[in-house]
Formats: C-alpha cells, structure tokens, sequence
C-alpha cells in the first residue's frame, strides 16, 4: 500500500517534456555531475520506443535538486524532480539517487519484471560496467575493497558519533548515555571518512545501495 501510494505520488510529479534533442555525454560531466541511461525497443513489439533517462545531479534549473529527464526516441518526453516514476508502454521507469550516485534506474513491467537499464557507455557507470565486463577479477577486487572500506569505516566512526548524540538531553534522560570504546585520532577519522565516501561512490556507478552501509558513507 505504502509503495503504491509513493509511485503514484511520483507519477504526479511528472512534468510534460519539451521535445528538444538529447544531448551526448560529455567527458566533463563526469563523475557525479550527470549520468545517461537507455532502454532499446522491446524484442515482442510491447515496448516500440527508444528510451533514454538523464539525470542530472544538482540541476541549476531545479534549484539545485536532481533532476530526471525522459527522452522518446531522442527527444524530450518527460522529466521529474527524484525519485522518479515515468509511466512509459508496458510498465514504468523507476529512478532514485543517493547522495552519491544513482541507486536505482529499472523498468518495471506491468507484470512486476525490473529491468535495469543500460548506462551510456561514455557515463560513469558505463566506464564501470566496461571495466567488470573486460576485467571481472579487477572487477571483483575493486568491488569486495569498497564494501571492506565501508564495513571499516562505519563500524569505527559509528560508535564516536553515537556517543556525542546521547549525550543530548532528551536522548539521555529516555535512553542513557552512551560511551564510545573507540577513540581515534582526527587525521584517522577523516581518511576512514574519505575512504568510505569513495568506496560509496564506486558503489553508485554499479547502482548498488545498502542503507546501513552507504547511509554510513554518507
């Protein structure tokens, strides 16, 4: 019911296009500053169209919001501040972003298939879906270092930030105080926070999201 009532609160949002042409990516709009997905025709007729979501982080025309754009067959069909659902032929398209990246971008079928959508090959995600096609032990590496980085992270920072936070009156008068066992220097902090940052936005270039781990990236 929740999730219904999300979709059709997006859908709402959606804003008409105004048919101008889709624009290649840019090698300078890499790596956070936009990202390029597609969706070919269907092979059974269902789906004729061709697809494209652009995204752009921080749209200077949004107010700084992220900001969804639907392409139709290279024009500009729709667009929707994020998280985005585009009812196109046969099911919709699903976009959300974190604070790194994009999480989520699939087509959804009527029947409830999700399909994630191609990235441009020039964007961020596409060099990254390159490099695990032509690389998958590197690949791999990059990916298992990136979930390490975030573990280590989370688990040291976690414990300091909690212990300033129920410190806070209210939250110590219902639930105690807390005391962190785990007292690093300032210079350690900050790389683990650095590293974590980086491990998350290596994540978001394969649209991959744990909200404990990449919240605590964050």
């Amino acid at each position: 019911m929740l999730k219904a009532w999300r979709r059709s609160r997006a859908i709402r949002r959606v804003k008409q296009g105004d048919g101008r042409p889709l624009q290649r990516f840019r090698w300078w709009q890499l790596p956070l500053g936009r990202a390029l997905f597609h969706l070919r025709p269907s092979s059974d007729g269902r789906r004729p169209g061709t697809y494209a979501v652009d995204v752009r982080h921080w749209d200077n025309q949004s107010g700084g919001e992220s900001t969804a754009h639907l392409y139709l067959d290279g024009r500009h069909h729709a667009q929707s501040k994020i998280p985005a659902v585009f009812p196109v032929e046969g099911g919709v398209i699903e976009v959300a972003t974190s604070s790194f990246g994009i999480k989520r971008c699939h087509y959804v079928t009527t029947t409830g298939e999700e399909h994630q959508l191609v990235p441009d090959p020039k964007s961020g995600e596409g060099r990254r879906a390159r490099l695990e096609r032509d690389h998958p032990t590197v690949s791999r590496i990059v990916a298992a270092t990136s979930v390490v980085m975030l573990v280590i992270g989370v688990g040291l920072n976690l414990p300091q930030i909690i212990g300033p936070i129920s410190q806070v009156p209210p939250i110590a008068e219902n639930l105690g105080t807390f005391t962190s066992p785990i007292h690093l220097p300032l210079w350690l902090n900050i790389t683990l926070a650095l590293g974590a940052a980086l491990a998350s936005m290596e994540r978001a270039l394969r649209l991959r999201y744990h909200w404990l781990l990449d919240a605590g990236g964050n």
